[in-house]
């Protein structure tokens, strides 16, 4: 693995603290279509760990065309 493909790795932190920020979740404003902050919020993630991890995985896949 080359050293350029770590770096693409950082971007895995993101999706991984997001979650775990709890005293920022821990809430019910704002709401969003009578959903309440911290339920959008946990699916706001996944949606983020879902993208991160498709961009890290393309960016350091070997042999790309």
């Amino acid at each position: 693995m080359s050293t350029r493909s770590r770096h693409w790795q950082w971007l895995l932190v993101i999706p991984t603290a997001a979650p775990l920020l709890t005293p920022f979740a821990n809430r019910i404003e704002p709401t969003l279509f009578g959903v309440p902050f911290f339920f959008w919020y946990q699916f706001a993630c996944a949606l983020l760990a879902t993208v991160v991890i498709t961009v890290v995985y393309l960016a350091t896949r070997e042999g790309r065309p």
